[in-house]
């Protein structure tokens, strides 16, 4: 992320200002940056982790309507699980920690509570609640688990409609911004020198540092209109 960060910066620099000596003006932008990626990577690990997820649950219903105790039948999800998305995944590395703790006689419910504390994601921290709540209560176990996880797929399943017909808007995003750049090198490349005066002078200066933060307002905006949260 830093190496993106600074290449990013540097391009700005040279974009903007024809100088790499800009960029230590620009270096503020390289945080933002970071954060953008680091944002955008967890967002797609908890998206993979919901879907991942929802199998897993799934799993462990048909195991409790099968006569499993909520136990086994964690540990009878965690078999499917590798089988489905392999034993790196990050279910499965959940999962085998859950199993774990289970050999150790740590409660399921604090074990659940643990993993959905560490994922982050809301459908995982709702039905660890749900499912402490149910073992509590004793319960119907299966019937709660059963309108619970429903609830759980048909959010996830909404989700993942939405990121489907998010993408070729998504598309649409990079290629507009983009375009401006695209723009400026073809008058370059066709116009020879249409540009200097906006370089190696103050006004030059200001009115492309002007630029660059239209640019980056624009960005910003874009990337707000298209996070879409349930």
């Amino acid at each position: 992320m830093l190496l993106e960060a600074a290449a990013a910066v540097l391009f700005l620099a040279f974009f903007f200002y024809h100088t790499p000596a800009a960029a230590l003006f620009l270096s503020p932008l390289a945080v933002p940056l970071m954060k953008r990626r680091a944002g955008k990577l967890e967002s797609r690990k908890k998206a993979e982790m919901s879907t991942q997820f929802k199998e897993a649950v799934s799993s462990v219903l048909m195991a409790l309507r099968a006569g499993y105790s909520a136990e086994n039948a964690f540990r009878e999800a965690c078999r499917e699980m590798e089988f489905l998305f392999g034993g790196d995944s990050g279910i499965c590395r959940e999962l085998y920690r859950i199993d774990r703790g289970l050999d150790n006689h740590i409660p399921l419910e604090k074990l659940l509570q643990e993993f959905a504390d560490r994922c982050g994601v809301d459908e995982i921290l709702e039905f660890a609640e749900v499912f402490s709540i149910a073992k509590r209560s004793g319960g119907n176990m299966s019937e709660i688990l059963a309108r619970t996880i429903s609830m759980i797929q048909s959010r996830i399943d909404v989700e993942a409609e939405i990121r489907v017909m998010l993408s070729e808007k998504v598309l649409e995003q990079r290629i507009m911004n983009a375009v401006p750049f695209l723009i400026i090198f073809y008058i370059s490349a066709s116009s020879k020198g249409f540009f200097n005066v906006l370089y190696g002078n103050l006004t030059g200066v200001l009115v492309m540092s002007a630029c660059l933060a239209v640019y980056l307002f624009a960005f910003g905006l874009s990337e707000r209109i298209m996070a879409i949260r349930i």
